[in-house]
């Protein structure tokens, strides 16, 4: 397990340097450039591009690792779609929502009712364009669960990438197993019913609400958590680098990880995406496929471009940032921007 200290940024910068892999890339232009937008952000950047039609490519602290947050679903999306190349998931065939199944965060599923029936196509629709969380743990069930999701990143030659745990289990994980380890037993639709009001969840379980909330106003979870959640990959959802990811985006794009058809499928999700506008595409006005993630102290944004040059896949991660979410989003919109504008110049984007 590794530990990375947010508070001290200088000590980031020498852990996570000592973390990168021996080989250095050969230095140019564009990664002096990224290096110089990498430093203008609080707490700890790295970013990954690569430029399909040339092939140029750069890196700052692409083998560090990162909280991925949701950017992990990518490889979720991915092993869904490389199922259904193999004709073993049917994106047509459908879901009956249960309450078992609701996950509160990001979404729109855990306010629709029981009974919805939703095809697969929806599902992963909705754990990208939305970052629905009852989707994405629906999705992690029929790809095979967690550990078909990192058998799958392992045999595509990814050594650091990899799925933690379910959304549920890692809500349950960086907050009520903080506060006594028994919890790791609660269930799912009790994990959900600690963090909703919905009567349907919580009526039957008020004597449970009432003592952990009890006992998380004592022991004071909200700093706990920010304190030992951040600390811990195995509280993490997921754990991504930038090469990793790029890479993974980069099959995509190219259609090597998934067939021609469910690539251009893949892209036109990811082209959908509704959140994030102040990230990657706030400055540019050519389309952006994309996947944001976040969590406090953490904003990501993974993707293609689609310059006038051509493609470029990138992907900026952000951890221990300071201040202002949205000026932390601005330092990874400005990244998309200076990308943009090396690749086509300057004209080009204004």
């Amino acid at each position: 397990m590794r530990f990375i200290v947010l508070a001290l940024a200088g000590l980031l910068l020498a852990h996570n340097g000592a973390s990168a892999q021996n080989a250095k890339p050969a230095r140019t232009n564009l990664t002096n450039l990224l290096e110089a937008e990498a430093a203008r952000f609080s707490g700890l950047a790295g970013v990954y591009v690569k430029h399909i039609p040339s092939g140029e490519e750069a890196a700052v602290r692409g083998d560090v690792h990162f909280n991925s947050a949701s950017t992990i679903k990518m490889a979720i999306m991915v092993l869904a779609y490389r199922l259904v190349d193999q004709k073993k998931l049917n994106l047509d065939q459908r879901h009956e929502l249960k309450l078992a199944d609701y996950r509160g965060g990001s979404g729109i599923l855990r306010y629709k009712d029981p009974g919805l029936k939703l095809t697969i196509r929806d599902i992963i629709t909705q754990m990208t364009v939305t970052s629905d969380n009852t989707a994405t743990d629906l999705m992690i069930h029929y790809v095979g669960g967690t550990p078909a999701v990192n058998a799958f990143l392992k045999e595509q030659g990814f050594k650091d990438m990899r799925l933690v745990s379910t959304v549920g289990e890692s809500f349950r994980a960086r907050a009520f197993e903080l506060l006594d380890p028994k919890y790791k037993s609660l269930s799912m639709e009790e994990v959900y019913a600690l963090g909703t009001d919905d009567v349907r969840w919580t009526a039957p379980r008020r004597e449970l609400i009432e003592r952990i909330n009890a006992e998380a106003k004592a022991k004071n979870l909200p700093a706990l958590t920010r304190k030992l959640g951040a600390l811990d990959e195995n509280t993490w959802l997921g754990v991504a680098t930038p090469n990793e990811m790029g890479r993974l985006l980069v099959g995509i794009e190219t259609a090597t990880l998934v067939s021609s058809k469910s690539a251009e499928d893949i892209k036109r999700i990811m082209r959908a995406q509704i959140s994030g506008a102040r990230k990657l595409p706030q400055f540019l006005d050519v389309p952006v496929a994309h996947k944001t993630g976040e969590r406090e102290g953490i904003t990501n944004d993974v993707g293609m471009i689609y310059a006038k040059s051509g493609p470029i896949v990138i992907a900026v991660y952000n951890m221990g940032y300071t201040g202002n979410s949205g000026e932390a989003d601005d330092r990874i919109a400005y990244v998309g921007k200076v990308v943009v504008d090396y690749f086509d110049g300057p004209a080009a984007n204004e």
